[in-house]
């Protein structure tokens, strides 16, 4: 049996992953000084990045929400796995063998994390299928790529395989790889017959589109049908399964997660093969839901990447001319404004799709439709408007009736007025009328608010209230802690100190420097930095932990970690906090003049306060009492000035 994992593999697997290679692939990282990264934060919706990444320390720390540890809590939290899986995951990534107490070996195959299991399913699977696609039983498959303009190149970079028409080809595939029946039940790539010994390929004669996650992991199917005596529907796709959340999956997001970072845009079009053709022709920021809407979980994933803080980006949906692809994109309205980017509709006039227009008119056909795109709110209103005569008062009177609310759900309040004015033109109405009906339906929306009345469609708060649940309170750092069945245990609190307090402001800018640079610090300044005296609780705290953790380590990592263990859980995150937060310099030199000026300058202080004690000592002593202490407090207070001076001269 398995034993636990060895303290110094941990240590061992935390430093030497890289973490910003690690939340690269789920949060896109921009330089946020000399050694730290931002982003959106993975753990709650956010506008502006204050997510902190900094590899030297092997930390990250949200300032929204409060999130902090290393690069094991990161995985685990992103993906749900246990303490052991995750650091058996990161330790397979770098290739370490990791080695277990009592004896132990490590976890047998049937031990290994569920996830990882299901994981490696689908890649033997996602293997098969592109294998079968070079087969003679595949030609309708490929001749299906042909016609629509995918050469053999294409198919492999995307990973499109083909499903053979017989019941259990791929149950015998990955039961010979040594894969159990109960695994196989949970991946979704196999049914049950109506009495439960049936067990088939779900997939079956069909061409077959890999679904991969951000990392490039697959996780899911998406299957057409090829042949006529296929009684399934036009596209099946892999059930709800613990990897496969609907969702949450976007088609195309492993390869499109660069540009989309890069160009700050994303192309979202309806399905695998215009996701294929908008790749071909350049547009290579394109993606695609997998069964259903672009809905929340989406948005959230959408903007990490764009970085969607209010400086820039753009979202482009892509849509059929149909009334169900006009359907789509009102739905897209409704949850276009929780992104800051701009967003847009590009909508062929033929109502042909991306891949149809490659197919008929080549790449720079697609790229032009993007060009051509439309905002988003003119579509939303002009397709309201088209249901109406607007040749007729009558006609009018109801467009506007309609109209006016999807103005008035526009939230930014300089783009409001201007589609008002823009949609008077449009119904050949006077602007004051049009305002009017535009601030009472806006006033309509925001007392159903109030109210929550069934059906309000805006003046929300933009995930307002989710962002206040996790943000740390501005008056203490934590009461308790989860014993893991529901009862909170007693912890230490501590007053979040006061950032306007220039004492507070010089212990707190110390604690970064020694966090973050331990190895800026020569001999002589780590015994007067643990000789110095804290005033502020929580940095007290976490003064005594740096000294309890005794020898600065080799790794920075394992040093910031050392640390945090010191500690109570309440302070913890704040220690992952001081460990990110930005040092104020443009290079190495300007680094090293920065952590010398904030220590220097912490040890005068010290000198300062050492000196007033001394001053005051002096001045209640009678010096005909004791002449002796009297010429030693002068001399200590002579020697501390010079201390004081010496720190001055060198800053």
């Amino acid at each position: 049996m398995a034993g636990l994992i060895k303290r110094e593999d941990i240590d061992e697997v935390r430093s030497r992953t890289d973490i910003k290679a690690v939340v690269d692939g789920y949060v896109t990282l921009k330089s946020a000084g000399i050694g730290s990264f931002k982003g959106l934060c993975p753990f709650h919706d956010e506008r502006s990045p204050s997510f902190h990444v900094r590899p030297q320390v092997g930390t990250y720390h949200c300032f929204g929400c409060g999130e902090s540890g290393d690069v094991i809590s990161f995985v685990q939290k992103m993906e749900h796995g246990s303490f052991s899986e995750t650091v058996e995951k990161l330790a397979a990534r770098l290739g370490y063998e990791l080695h277990y107490e009592d004896g132990g070996t490590g976890p047998r195959r049937e031990d290994v994390g569920k996830r990882q299991r299901l994981l490696d399913a689908h890649k033997v699977a996602a293997e098969f299928f592109r294998a079968q696609l070079i087969t003679s039983g595949a030609a309708a498959a490929r001749g299906f790529l042909a016609e629509r303009g995918f050469d053999p190149a294409a198919a492999e970079h995307f990973g499109v395989g083909y499903a053979p028409q017989g019941w259990d080809s791929l149950l015998k595939h990955l039961t010979g790889k040594g894969f159990t029946r109960e695994e196989l039940a949970q991946t979704g790539m196999f049914s049950t017959g109506s009495d439960a010994s049936r067990f088939y390929d779900r997939f079956r004669g069909r061409l077959i589109w890999p679904i991969r996650d951000l990392t490039g992991a697959v996780i899911g199917f998406g299957a057409r049908k090829l042949y006529e005596d296929d009684q399934g529907p036009k596209y099946l796709n892999t059930p709800e399964t613990p990897l496969y959340k609907k969702s949450q999956v976007l088609y195309g997001i492993d390869l499109a997660k660069r540009s989309i970072a890069k160009d700050r845009q994303l192309v979202v079009v309806e399905g695998y093969t215009d996701v294929m053709a908008c790749h071909l022709a350049g547009i290579t920021t394109a993606v695609a839901t997998c069964g259903t809407a672009f809905g929340t979980d989406h948005i959230k994933i959408a903007r990490r990447l764009l970085s969607d803080d209010g400086t820039g980006g753009e979202v482009i949906f892509t849509f059929d001319g149909d009334a169900a692809g006009q359907k789509a994109a009102l739905r897209a309205f409704e949850e276009d404004q929780r992104f800051t980017a701009q967003t847009f509709v590009a909508v062929d006039p033929n109502g042909m799709d991306p891949c149809d227009i490659r197919q008929q008119k080549g790449d720079a056909a697609v790229a032009e439709l993007i060009r051509s795109r439309r905002p988003l709110f003119e579509f939303a209103i002009r397709s309201t408007l088209a249901k109406f005569d607007l040749n007729t008062v009558e006609g009018r009177i109801s467009a506007l009736r309609a109209a006016a609310p999807v103005v008035a759900e526009i939230r930014d309040p300089a783009m409001r007025p201007a589609y008002a004015r823009e949609l008077a033109g449009w119904l050949g109405s006077e602007v004051d009328d049009v305002l009017r009906a535009v601030n009472a339906a806006a006033k309509r929306l925001r007392e159903g608010a109030r109210t929550g009345a069934p059906g309000n469609q805006g003046g929300g708060n933009d995930g307002a209230n989710e962002r206040t649940q996790h943000r740390p309170g501005p008056q203490q750092y934590g009461h308790g802690q989860d014993d893991g069945q529901g009862a909170p245990q007693p912890q230490p609190a501590f007053a979040r100190p006061d950032p306007n307090d220039p004492a507070a402001r010089m212990e707190r800018q110390s604690l970064e420097v020694v966090l973050q640079q331990p190895g800026m610090l020569d001999e002589g300044q780590w015994e007067r930095f643990k000789a110095a005296r804290f005033t502020v609780p929580a940095y007290l705290a976490v003064h005594n932990a740096i000294r309890a953790a005794g020898v600065v380590p080799a790794s920075a990592a394992a040093w910031v970690e050392q640390v945090r263990q010191e500690l109570p859980d309440a302070l913890r995150g704040f220690v992952s906090e001081l460990a990110v937060t930005p040092i104020p310099a443009r290079d190495a030199d300007a680094l090293a003049l920065y952590c010398r000026d904030i220590l220097n300058r912490l040890f005068e202080l010290q000198v300062t306060h050492l000196k007033a004690e001394k001053l005051g000592q002096l001045q209640r002593l009678d010096p005909n009492a004791d002449p002796a202490l009297f010429q030693q407090l002068n001399r200590e207070l002579m020697e501390l000035e010079m201390q004081r001076r010496a720190l001055r001269e060198i800053q």
